[in-house]
């Protein structure tokens, strides 16, 4: 916590207040909130990010789309267009926000992605379409209680678990601890790839300290692939400019640092919109380290911002390379995953 927190209680207080009293009225019915018309899975956290939400969806993806006809749908954190829109060939990530583009570019052609801000009536528009999806994945919807989604995952990670964080403004939730009690499963997110039993323990304990008994808690880590190129033809180097708009970039930081030389660590907040001050910047860096053949590394959602914001001819001057990232559980983990599933989601095409 930082070291002024204190200072910031009175306006947690006050936060913690109305978020209660907004779970209060959906939980008395005051506030209403509407079955989904379309088999559904919420993915969300607590906190304000950093979770690893887009990449569980990605492994959501991954695991249904061969069985089921799948969309998402999110909000569009960030875009610049407002009401519901399918994305297309022709949308831009000014247009439907980077991440839905991302998940577009990756698997647009075997599935349908959407965004819109009010989920209940985008929900009901993509019932209505000919060719309606089987199961809708809803990015980021936890506290978006106007839609009651059929399986909802709550996200947290290793590093900074729901249960020992503070709400807003002292802290990073968006909403007390005991909004845990909805989910249907806990995640923890970004764990090591080798976690013992005891520390798992340990966990599981003080996560159902703040949610149903018979909740699952499960453990998931991030696995890293192997650099691509944004531009075709470009030499990998493993000497590393890393540039990251990121919730927390330390563990991908720490990685990289492992894996590679590190030279410059360029950050920028989450879902950072790059200009061409930043670009320079990054050139700038880049030409710095020219001699030692640097290339320069990005998230794959950093990587969609600045494809779409580079200038004439910066993509073939500066050696631009993408990590890939992925979700893996195990074994005992991912079954557990898919029961959970088969029994709250599939099933409800069978009713």
């Amino acid at each position: 916590m930082r070291w002024y927190a204190f200072l910031l209680y009175p306006f947690t207080l006050l936060y913690d207040l109305v978020t209660r009293l907004r779970n209060w009225f959906f939980d008395l019915g005051w506030l209403k909130s509407t079955p989904s018309p379309i088999p559904s899975i919420v993915v969300g956290n607590l906190s304000v990010g950093g979770t690893g939400k887009t990449p569980m969806v990605e492994y959501l993806i991954r695991m249904m789309k061969k069985e089921k006809k799948l969309a998402t749908l999110s909000r569009g954190y960030g875009r610049k267009r407002k009401g519901f829109l399918q994305a297309s060939s022709q949308t831009s990530p000014d247009e439907i926000g980077d991440e839905p583009f991302q998940i577009y570019q990756k698997y647009g052609n075997e599935i349908s992605v959407f965004v819109g801000e009010d989920r209940a009536k985008a929900l009901n528009e993509i019932a209505s379409m000919s060719d309606s999806p089987e199961v809708v994945i809803l990015d980021d919807a936890f506290q978006h209680r106007y839609v009651k989604g059929d399986l909802k995952i709550l996200l947290t990670t290793f590093q900074r678990p729901f249960f020992s964080d503070f709400i807003l403004p002292m802290g990073r939730l968006r909403e007390s601890r005991v909004g845990a009690k909805r989910a249907d499963v806990i995640i923890v997110s970004k764990c090591p790839e080798i976690l013992n039993a005891k520390v798992k323990g340990d966990y599981k304990s003080r996560v159902l300290d703040y949610c149903r008994p018979e909740t699952p808690v499960l453990f998931s880590s991030i696995v890293y692939g192997e650099p691509v190129p944004l531009v075709e033809k470009m030499r990998f180097s493993s000497k590393i400019i890393l540039l990251t708009g990121l919730a927390n970039n330390q563990p991908l930081v720490e990685y990289v640092g492992r894996k590679y030389e590190l030279l410059k660590v360029l950050s920028y907040p989450d879902h950072h919109d790059y200009s061409e001050v930043d670009l320079d910047k990054v050139r700038s860096f880049w030409k710095q380290h020219v001699s030692q053949n640097a290339v320069v590394l990005t998230t794959e959602k950093d990587a969609v911002k600045v494809k779409s914001k580079a200038p004439k001819g910066f993509l073939e001057e500066i050696p631009i390379f993408v990590l890939p990232i992925e979700v893996r559980f195990s074994s005992s983990g991912e079954q557990a995953l898919v029961k959970l599933i088969q029994q709250k989601v599939f099933k409800k095409n069978e009713i």
